[in-house]
């Protein structure tokens, strides 16, 4: 467990972009009961935490990245990081929109992407890849070279990693679930019972059962 994954799960904890609740599941759209439910569109409401954030992911670029030429964020919520973290790279910055518009230029996205480019994207949070991994397409559908994929915080599911690998692309996120519900339980927001609850989630999330159902 890293220093900044602590931190950025820290933040999302006592902003409570993160509602952990291993006995009271909410429903996902795709009909998985879940004991999380995420909202890190909050994070831009403190600037405290957006600042960790930002430097987290513009270190990672610096450092793993240095040949990225475009910042893209993946509409809506990677948006904001986005445009911070290109503004402290001093690079441009473009967003790419869930499909073309359906007026004007159709255009899916915004900004400027040259075939000539190399483009890290940003987004939010990370499920199964799916909406990352559409716009990842088209910016390659534009001719320029997607370098990777960077999140603030993913749930490490079993259908994200084998996504991203038939995509033959990186993903790396600031914090993720498993740093998330161990700091959780270190800060006595959760017992062990519920610690061991939401580590079986992750494991199967289809087939797991609420804990007070056990």
């Amino acid at each position: 467990m890293t220093e900044i994954a602590r931190q950025i799960a820290q933040d999302l904890l006592e902003i409570n972009a993160v509602t952990l609740s291993p006995k009271e599941p909410f429903t996902w759209a795709s009909g998985i009961q879940a004991p999380i439910y995420t909202d890190n569109r909050r994070t831009i409401a403190f600037p405290a935490v957006r600042t960790h954030i930002a430097e987290g992911l513009a270190d990672y670029i610096k450092n793993n990245f240095p040949d990225a030429t475009v910042i893209a964020g993946v509409a809506t919520a990677g948006i904001p990081h986005a445009a911070i973290v290109a503004d402290k790279l001093e690079l441009p910055m473009s967003y790419v929109r869930s499909k073309p518009k359906d007026h004007g230029t159709g255009q899916q996205i915004e900004g400027q992407i040259l075939p000539i480019d190399k483009v890290v994207l940003i987004d939010d949070l990370i499920s199964t890849g799916g909406s990352v991994l559409g716009a990842a397409k088209a910016v390659q559908r534009s001719g320029a070279e997607v370098l990777g994929v960077l999140g603030i915080f993913s749930y490490e599911l079993p259908d994200s990693a084998e996504n991203f690998t038939k995509a033959e692309l990186s993903l790396h996120t600031l914090t993720n679930y498993s740093t998330l519900i161990q700091l959780a339980n270190e800060n006595h927001d959760i017992d062990q019972a519920e610690l061991n609850s939401l580590q079986q989630w992750r494991q199967d999330p289809w087939h797991w059962l609420p804990a007070e159902s056990k």
